[in-house]
C-alpha cells in the first residue's frame, strides 16, 4: 500500500516537474538568428569606343579567364581614319625628306649656271663701260651715253648677287626652321596613326577578370556607347556573406572572429567564416524600433564574413543563417 502510495506521489511530481519545466520553457527568449546572403565582386566588360557589336563570344554561365576575348566591335570609321593617318603620315615623312636632302642635282646646276651666265654679262658690261669711259674722255661720246653704261654695269653686277645667292640656298636647301616644321609634321602625322590603331586594337574587348559570365546586356548588331558594361563577369572565389546587425547585438561581433553559419542551400552543413568587415556608419532599421518609452530606434551595422575554405556550389543569393547563443 506504501509502496503504491509512493508511486503515485512520484508520478504526480514527474507530471508537476514536467510542466513547470514545460512553462518555464516556453517562457524563454528564442534564441536570435541573424539572416544574411551571400554577395561576391562583380565586374563589369565594357568597350573604350562607340560602335556596333559584331560578335559576343561568351554566354551566361560560360568560366571566362583572364585576358580571353569576350566580344568584338565592328570599325569601318577607324578603318577610314587610319588610311587618313596613314596618307598624312606619308605625306609629312616626303616633305621632312624633301627639307632634309634640300634642292636636287639638278635644281643647283640650274642655279649654278644661272649665276655663271649673269657674271658673263657683268663682265661685258664693266668692259663696255670702260671703253664708253675712255671715248667720253676723249670728248666723243656725250656724257648720257657714259651714265647709261655705267647704269647697265650696276644692273648686271646686282643681278651677279642675286643669283649667287639663289645659288648659295640651293647649296645649302631648306632653312633649319623649315626643316624641324616638317619634322613636327611628321610626328603629328605618326601620332594620328598611333592613335588610329590604339583605337582599333580596342574593337578586340578582352576579360581582365577570372570568373563566370552573370549577364550578357547586349546582342551582336546592337550599338554600344563608350563605357557600357555589354558583359558582367562574377567572381565567385571573392564571395562573402553580410547580415545587417541590430545594434543593442553589435557587441558579439568583434573582426576577425569565426562563426559557424548554415546555407539552407547547401543542406544542414555548418561552415566556418570569419568577421571582415564591421560598418562604421549605421542605417535606419526599417523592421525594428524599440518601445516609445526608451527614445530612440534601433540602427543596423552592416557585417561581413569571409568563408575560411572554398564552398562548393556556393552562389551569390544565398541566404545565410547565424544563430547566436
Amino acid at each position: 500500500m506504501k509502496m503504491k502510495s509512493a508511486l503515485v506521489i512520484l508520478a504526480v511530481l514527474l507530471v508537476i516537474g514536467w510542466i513547470v519545466w514545460g512553462f518555464w520553457k516556453a517562457y524563454q527568449p528564442p534564441p536570435v538568428v541573424l539572416h544574411g546572403e551571400i554577395e561576391a565582386s562583380e565586374f563589369s566588360v565594357a568597350a573604350k569606343i562607340p560602335g556596333r557589336i559584331a560578335s559576343i563570344e561568351v554566354r551566361k554561365g560560360d568560366a571566362v579567364q583572364v585576358g580571353q576575348l569576350v566580344f568584338t566591335i565592328a570599325t569601318p570609321v577607324l578603318d577610314a581614319k587610319l588610311e587618313q593617318a596613314e596618307g598624312a603620315r606619308q605625306s609629312a615623312g616626303a616633305l621632312e625628306h624633301a627639307a632634309d636632302t634640300g634642292a636636287r642635282k639638278q635644281e643647283i646646276k640650274v642655279a649654278y649656271e644661272n649665276w655663271q651666265t649673269t657674271r658673263a654679262a657683268e663682265e661685258l658690261a664693266l668692259m663696255t663701260y670702260h671703253r664708253i669711259q675712255n671715248l667720253y674722255d676723249d670728248g666723243v661720246v656725250a656724257e648720257q651715253r657714259r651714265d647709261e653704261a655705267f647704269a647697265a654695269h650696276q644692273a648686271t653686277r646686282n643681278t651677279t648677287k642675286a643669283a649667287h645667292e639663289l645659288y648659295s640656298m640651293a647649296k645649302e636647301g631648306a632653312r633649319v626652321e623649315t626643316r624641324d616644321a616638317a619634322a613636327g609634321q611628321t610626328r603629328l602625322a605618326s601620332g594620328l596613326v598611333a592613335e588610329a590603331l590604339a583605337l582599333k586594337s580596342a574593337a578586340a574587348v578582352y576579360s581582365a577578370f577570372k570568373g563566370e559570365v552573370s549577364n550578357v546586356f547586349l546582342k551582336a548588331g546592337e550599338i554600344t556607347p563608350p563605357g557600357f558594361p555589354v558583359v558582367m563577369v562574377l567572381d565567385m572565389s571573392d564571395a562573402w556573406a553580410v547580415f545587417q546587425v541590430r545594434e543593442d547585438l553589435l557587441n558579439r561581433f568583434t573582426k576577425g572572429t569565426e562563426i559557424s553559419v548554415l546555407i539552407p542551400a547547401l543542406g544542414d552543413a555548418a561552415y566556418a567564416f570569419s568577421i571582415s568587415h564591421i560598418s562604421v556608419m549605421g542605417d535606419f532599421a526599417t523592421w525594428r524600433a524599440t518601445s516609445a518609452v526608451t527614445g530612440y530606434d534601433m540602427k543596423t551595422f552592416e557585417v561581413e564574413a569571409r568563408p575560411l575554405e572554398p564552398i562548393e556550389n556556393l552562389r551569390v543569393g544565398m541566404t545565410v543563417l547565424l544563430k547566436l547563443d
